[in-house]
């Protein structure tokens, strides 16, 4: 081997080594291999930040942001709500959990996926009394094997399939990876189905600042609008309909408060006075389209707001009237708050205590909790003129703007574009992206929050080291090195041992940095062994793609490490079973999809 042959290893294990060690983030450890590889001259200086303008980094971004605006609409979790109610065990809930987190990561990022619908697990175990860790790390690995099925799944299909495209001058399809990524969840489903027993019982997450606060006891006032669902339906049926997770408290109808029945029927143009959790009463208002009391003021706000302010956002922000406080003893209707203060007051929680009157003629006390809409750039300005305190941040949806199919749609023109072959994915996903933006699905500043950086500057990063595998001819004697290895072994056996190659590193490595180091090689182990390259290929991405063993190797793994309150050790019980179920039964269907002659 040559000295930068020698360099170029070394570095890879040193990387390695810090991303084992974990005491630097994988970005960072990224960006030291980087500096490295250019003082050993591995990396040329004028290669050395082409990694930052590669499609890959473009496509995970824009994944990220799209992946947001559909969380943000909660198409996915209403429909997936609507298919709860018909089932009640754990068994099939944990079946419809997973199953929907699957075929939702072939269609965004698997991360993405598994954040939309992570609530639903949360609104299950609640209904069930048990605890989240029984559906959410199930969920993680099913999103990890949907994301097996689709190009834009998971970042380690994108990385293959510009190594197959380096290779042959053409990339895998968008669809190409579905037969075997397809094969691979439904065996995932069946197992996860019956084994998740395996996780231990007693695993909780530690309270929240949010519940420690036990705020539940919200109450808001809402209009139903002609073509509500609710128009023309008794109580009961709503409240059933909505698996009495609100209650209403009072109803307004041609000026006269009443405390309605069970057999009352609403009617276009009621108020009715909603209790509940901010979660379920945001849910309940989407759902049935009701319109927040003083929405038409905010809205007209918002548009004047807009002529002198286009980049002006709208938003809510959870406070406590604190003792002195401007709103004490007061009510909003005879502060005025929208015209004199620029907020509106859309929800009240009042510990101990069922509010039942009209949000505007409820006298406010100190320590009473409040929602307040407005624009998000001068509310903390506005709270503190009220003598308000800003609560610990937790996501409300309660009075933003819903926009439930644009995104759905956006997203299914991109889908579509890239599978036609209209144009390439990092154009129709930039594209789908810069669309939500411009349109309102997403706001600028959600939209930067949810991309993860570290992320896009460990891809950056990387392409350039990983790379010094080819240009000093590290992978050829790697690869030269598994082939001799490999040689008396039949295809499915060579097939394997890359298969099993990629998932033993990635359970140290983000998945990205694991198949783009192993990618070349598993490229060049395939010219040398005389096969075709697709299966090899093809085995480095399910096998980057499926972290079981770890919290650290994926995303995903470690979005439910805290919720659900497991142990290191815990992944390694649920998913060293379903590792070797992957690998003895992947290769097969690797190799019948995609032979190696």
């Amino acid at each position: 081997m040559t000295t930068p042959q020698i360099l170029s290893i070394v570095t890879l294990i040193g990387m390695m080594a810090l991303f084992i060690w974990g005491r630097f983030r994988y970005d960072l450890v990224a960006i030291i291999a980087l500096l490295a590889s250019l003082a050993l001259g591995i990396v040329a200086p004028e290669a050395a930040f082409k990694g930052f303008s590669d499609d890959i980094v473009i496509i995970v971004g824009s994944a990220l942001v799209i992946s947001a605006a559909v969380q943000r609409s909660g198409v996915v979790e209403r429909a997936l709500r609507s298919v709860s109610r018909r089932v009640t065990s754990v068994r099939s809930q944990l079946l419809v959990l997973t199953g929907s987190v699957g075929v939702a990561s072939a269609l965004v990022k698997n991360i993405g996926a598994l954040a939309m619908l992570m609530p639903a697990a949360f609104q299950m175990a609640k209904k069930n009394d048990a605890s989240p860790s029984v559906f959410l790390m199930p969920m993680s690995f099913a999103s990890l094997l949907g994301g097996l099925m689709t190009l834009v799944g998971t970042s380690p299909n994108i990385i293959v399939s510009r190594s197959r495209e380096q290779m042959t001058g053409e990339p895998f399809g968008m669809f190409d990876y579905t037969p075997v990524g397809l094969g691979l969840l439904v065996i995932g489903l069946i197992y996860l189905r019956f084994a998740y027993r395996l996780i231990p019982r007693d695993r909780r997450a530690a309270p929240t600042m949010a519940e420690a606060l036990d705020i539940t006891g919200y109450i808001t006032e809402v209009i139903v609008p002609e073509g509500s669902p609710a128009v023309d339906e008794e109580v009961t049926a709503f409240l059933d309909r909505h698996d009495h997770e609100v209650t209403i408290t009072r109803m307004v109808r041609a000026g006269m408060r009443s405390v309605p029945d069970e057999t009352t029927v609403l009617r276009e143009g009621d108020t009715l006075i909603l209790g509940g959790e901010p979660d379920a009463l945001e849910r309940v208002i989407a759902g049935d389209r009701l319109t927040l009391e003083g929405e038409h003021r905010e809205k007209a706000q918002e548009k004047k707001d807009k002529k002198d302010r286009p980049d002006r956002e709208v938003g809510v922000i959870e406070a406590v009237i604190n003792v002195g406080s401007h709103l004490e003893g007061q009510t909003a209707g005879r502060l005025d708050l929208q015209a004199r203060f620029g907020v509106n007051l859309i929800a009240i929680s009042r510990r101990g205590e069922r509010l039942s009157r009209r949000l505007a003629n409820i006298d406010l006390r100190a320590g009473d909790v409040v929602v307040l809409q407005g624009a998000l750039d001068t509310l903390p300005e506005k709270l503190r003129v009220l003598g308000c305190l800003p609560l610990a941040e937790r996501d409300l949806r309660l009075g933003s703007n819903r926009r439930s199919l644009l995104p759905v749609a956006i997203l299914s023109i991109a889908m579509l574009a890239t599978a036609l072959g209209l144009v390439p994915v990092a154009v129709a996903f930039f594209a789908a992206a810069g669309m939500m933006i411009a349109l309102g699905a997403l706001p600028i500043r959600e939209a930067y929050n949810h991309i993860e950086w570290p992320i896009l500057i460990m891809l950056g990063a990387l392409i350039p080291v990983s790379d010094s595998l080819r240009t000093t001819g590290a992978s050829d004697v790697i690869a030269t090195w598994l082939a001799s290895v490999a040689a008396t072994l039949p295809p499915w056996g060579a097939v394997a041992l890359i298969l099993a190659a990629a998932m033993a590193v990635t359970p140290f490595l983000n998945n990205a940095a694991t198949v783009l180091v192993m990618a070349p090689i598993a490229a060049q182990f395939a010219g040398d062994l005389g096969y075709r390259p697709e299966a090899f290929l093809m085995a480095t991405a399910v096998g980057a793609g499926c972290d079981f063993l770890t919290p650290i190797g994926h995303q995903c793994n470690t979005l439910v490490l805290g919720p659900g309150g497991y142990r290191f050790g815990d992944y390694a019980r649920l998913g060293a079973p379903l590792s070797l179920i992957v690998l003895a039964l992947g290769t097969p269907l690797i190799l019948f999809v995609w032979p190696v002659t």
